[in-house]
């Protein structure tokens, strides 16, 4: 698996940055992970938006989806000036069924409810599902291919259930939109502490720290999380890439 960091922060994208997008790629299968703000702007520099093969997403919050309708129309002009492509099925809960009505397109992309009850094939992925804390309903994913797994906690406050989900995965693509000395419970997010005491009891190989806030120095999240994770620790930064 191959992890393309397209954009990271929370609730909106910085200057000539972008909100939650992630690009997993496997033998040549391109899966968008959410697709928030400005992410296919970023996203351009990596991957075409006809090379996608899926999409699959967390919750519905602009952070995560707001570029949707950018990537269908960029996929419908792509097809108007003679690229060929199949319909690019969008995977997502229909907690919301306005918001799930949204991912279906023409002909240029189709949604597709995903059971979090059960694993979902996407490509060469297995994917499973986590019902997060958050103040609408979005799911982590654990991504699973060849042996190796990669979890994607999405939008979340600290539940223990996630020790168990993200058991032994090579990489934690762990959300940290607080500081250590903050608590983000209410808001439904992490904290740096949370962060890294997640990473120890699930055993992780790697954690990445992502969905970051848009104050403070950044670095103190890692230092932060070094106080409960000895194991490599990184910021997401756009065009970032992760071989697992």
């Amino acid at each position: 698996m191959k992890l393309t960091i397209i954009g990271f922060w929370a609730g909106y994208p910085k200057a000539n940055e972008a909100s939650t997008g992630y690009v997993l790629e496997h033998d040549g299968f391109r899966l968008l992970i959410d697709c928030g703000s400005a992410v296919l702007s970023k996203l351009q520099n990596f991957y075409q938006p006809e090379e996608l093969d899926a999409v699959i997403l967390s919750h519905y919050h602009a952070d995560h989806i707001a570029d949707i309708g950018a990537l269908q129309h960029a996929r419908l002009i792509q097809g108007f000036l003679g690229k060929q492509m199949n319909t690019l099925p969008i995977y997502a809960h229909d907690a919301h069924s306005y918001e799930f009505s949204k991912l279906t397109y023409k002909t240029i992309t189709k949604g597709i409810t995903y059971d979090p009850k059960a694993a979902l094939k996407v490509g060469p992925f297995t994917v499973r599902f986590l019902l997060t804390k958050h103040p609408v309903t979005c799911y982590a994913m654990r991504f699973e291919v060849d042996g190796k797994a990669l979890v994607y906690t999405a939008d979340t406050s600290y539940i223990e259930e996630f020790v168990s989900f993200s058991e032994g995965a090579e990489l934690l693509l762990s959300e940290c939109n607080f500081y250590g000395n903050q608590d983000g419970s209410g808001a439904g997010h992490m904290n740096s502490f949370d962060a890294g005491k997640l990473a120890t009891r699930a055993n992780v190989k790697q954690l990445v720290l992502t969905h970051l806030p848009h104050y403070g120095e950044l670095q103190q999240l890692v230092e932060e999380a070094k106080q409960h994770f000895s194991g490599q620790i990184s910021l997401a930064h756009t065009g970032q890439v992760f071989e697992i």
